[in-house]
């Protein structure tokens, strides 16, 4: 069969280098099995894409200081185990994991710890907003219940507070939705079709992922550091050249990774978008959660720097509560026309009461609950720092500022078959391979801390020992569960 050549950014040998560090170990005789080793573990960790294009044998050789003959028995070798394809007058680049896979569903049952998902509980204070709203409620059941671009009130609030965050924005700037998973497929109908390539951060968030796949685009992923985030010389290379239609970003408390954007990378940023003319969709989702400072005090929005072609998502789950399904779009008025006029093919809404129960907890007391939040949060945050220090000492993560998980370095590459265990230890766990592009990251997991701190413990006591029960065992499963 013919091997297909991905459209993917090309890596330079001196950057590979780079990336590679020290990889020889066990001395000469070794050097081809160890380079091949190291260039699998970086495919693993999502550091090298599928579809990345790799330098020459001859540069890759100058850069590496090694014989070509050296390279040519490592690319071997990444050939016979799926990881490289080439193809004569084409190259080389990264064409799989290399992991074996069926598909299994994690089971569940009572009493389990659901660490697939980052989401919190709803709120103190919804019930009585509730209320609120129940008497609301009668302004507009005399109507027909249906308002498109959302509730005026609910609009004005979420208005003011990009406004107070620094960025000027108008009632009719914003659309509220059913969630920000709605709003990102609202963007992605409009923005690209069927083969249309869009720039995303590997690793990135699942469902987002889902939906280019059920859309049909072609997701063009360019690495996070573990250690330092957005690699924007990679960035500027991807806009550069794959064109992508748009991007999809994550600058505050990234899922899974918890980086954050400062402000000088985020005018960098936003000048590459905009210079280059490519629409961005920037999920906002988590950056309420912020446990540094107050959100108001924190850098300004990407689409500051973005231009009139940014679209920023919002959404009430991860602040508020997944079950009202409330998100939005902050956009320039031109944009938010042109998407009203393709949501009815969609949807034809966001429910009106959950609208009022919204705006009602927008208003300052909701605010006042909302830090009483993140100050919990944190310390939720810091008591599953504690358990991993102490159930699993040899994982390493970097700790987010904000957000709702730690995305921990595992010392294996095992994350899929740690999650199939956990599952038979009353942990449900979404792993690695779900936040790649072509799944990989085997030692990555998120793990997130929306639990109460003495759930967190416990769950944390069964992944050790979940992770000693697979310590020994072959072959890596897939797991499908659902993520938010």
């Amino acid at each position: 069969m013919t091997a297909t050549i991905p459209l993917g950014s090309r890596i330079s040998g001196e950057r590979l280098a780079v990336l590679l560090g020290e990889w020889r170990r066990r001395g000469s005789r070794h050097g081809s099995t160890d380079l091949a080793a190291a260039v699998e573990m970086y495919v693993l960790d999502g550091q090298l894409p599928i579809g990345t294009r790799l330098p020459a044998e001859r540069e890759l050789a100058a850069a590496l200081g090694v014989s070509r003959t050296l390279i040519g028995a490592a690319l071997d070798r990444l050939r016979e185990d799926g990881i490289v394809a080439s193809r004569q007058g084409a190259g080389s680049w990264i064409a799989g994991t290399g992991a074996r896979r069926r598909d299994l569903e994690i089971p569940v049952t009572d009493g389990i710890f659901d660490l697939a998902k980052a989401a919190p509980s709803a709120l103190p204070g919804l019930t009585a907003a509730a209320d609120a709203a129940r008497h609301d409620l009668a302004a507009y059941v005399t109507g027909n219940g249906y308002v498109t671009g959302g509730l005026p009130s609910l609009r004005s609030r979420i208005a003011e507070r990009y406004t107070a965050r620094g960025l000027p924005t108008t009632e009719e700037q914003v659309m509220i939705t059913g969630g920000a998973y709605s709003a990102f497929v609202l963007c992605l109908r409009m923005l690209a079709g069927p083969g249309d390539r869009v720039l995303v951060e590997q690793p990135t968030y699942p469902n987002a992922l889902d939906a280019l796949r059920a859309a049909h685009a072609l997701p063009v992923p360019v690495a996070l550091d573990p250690g330092e985030g957005w690699d924007l010389a990679g960035v500027e290379a991807a806009l550069r050249q794959a064109s992508p239609r748009f991007a999809y970003l994550m600058a505050d408390f990234q899922n899974p990774t918890g980086h954050r954007l400062d402000a000088e990378q985020r005018e960098r940023l936003g000048g590459l978008l905009a210079r280059t003319r490519t629409p961005v969709v920037i999920d906002e989702s988590l950056v309420e959660l912020d446990y540094d400072s107050d959100p108001l005090d924190g850098p300004p929005p990407l689409a500051s720097f973005a231009g009139e072609l940014s679209l920023t998502l919002g959404s009430a789950s991860k602040s508020h509560w997944g079950g009202l399904r409330l998100g939005w779009i902050r956009a320039s008025a031109d944009l938010l026309d042109r998407l009203l006029s393709s949501r009815f093919a969609v949807d034809l809404g966001a429910p009106v009461f959950e609208q009022l129960v919204l705006a009602a907890m927008l208003e300052p007391a909701g605010y006042a609950a909302l830090a009483q939040r993140r100050q919990d949060f944190r310390g939720r945050r810091d008591a599953l720092a504690a358990a991993l220090g102490h159930y699993c000492p040899d994982w390493t993560f970097t700790m987010p500022s904000g957000g709702l998980s730690l995305w921990c370095r595992l010392p294996k590459p095992m994350s899929t078959r740690l999650a199939v265990s956990a599952a038979n230890h009353g942990v449900q766990l979404a792993p690695g391979s779900r936040f790649g592009v072509h799944g990989g990251m085997e030692r990555w997991l998120r793990v997130p801390f929306a639990l109460p701190s003495e759930h967190l413990s416990e769950a944390v006591r069964r992944l050790s020992l979940a992770v000693a029960s697979v310590r020994s065992c072959a072959g890596v499963p897939a797991v499908n569960v659902p993520v938010a």
